[in-house]
């Protein structure tokens, strides 16, 4: 008889609420402030104590990855959102929310260079799972006419990191870039 583990069965809700409020912290604080933030101000910020932090995430950079897979989850899940409710516009709308998280995102992603965590690694199958939900949304849009048949997925990653770097020239430059970016995207009618 093996002993079941709490990775292997469903958390309670109480605990499912907890971690989730934990990524959410998590995820605001190490954007805003960097990775340095000790678990227990986090644990204090989501309104748990330090002890349910590390039920949950075992280390600091367990909490890293999750955070970064969640992230990712939540854009995907948005991404399918979009899709079902009108595929020849969600790639334009998923571009446009991203531009508008791309800020936060960032300082995310230099908190976690600046400390020295492998994102690559982190994530795992992150950059794979959004890659991929990206060419679904260009695919979808290429079928219902709204988007140019000659963009594929390595056009439309360059043009993200456009997109990523114009946050650097000032507020609002990222949207400005976006809504040109998926003007040139749309076919011609």
């Amino acid at each position: 008889m093996t002993a079941t583990t709490s990775t292997s069965r469903p958390l309670r809700a109480d605990a499912a609420r907890n971690r989730a409020r934990l990524l959410e912290v998590a995820y605001e604080t190490f954007a805003a402030e960097g990775l340095a933030v000790p678990i227990d101000e986090i644990a204090r910020r989501a309104g748990v104590g330090a002890g349910t932090v590390y039920r949950h995430f075992p280390t600091k950079e367990a909490l890293f990855e999750a955070v970064i897979e969640d992230r990712v989850r939540g854009v995907v899940a948005r991404a399918r959102e979009l899709m079902a409710a009108d595929p020849g516009t969600a790639l334009f709308e998923f571009m446009q929310e991203l531009a508008c998280a791309a800020t936060a995102d960032q300082g995310l992603l230099d908190a976690f260079e600046g400390y020295g965590v492998d994102v690559e690694s982190a994530g795992r199958d992150a950059e794979g799972a959004f890659l991929g939900i990206v060419e679904e949304l260009i695919t979808a849009a290429q079928r219902a006419g709204t988007v140019r048949r000659d963009v594929g997925l390595a056009e439309l990653k360059a043009l993200m990191m456009v997109c990523k770097s114009a946050r650097e020239c000032g507020p609002g430059v990222a949207d400005r870039v976006a809504a040109v970016i998926t003007d040139g995207l749309r076919t011609s009618r």
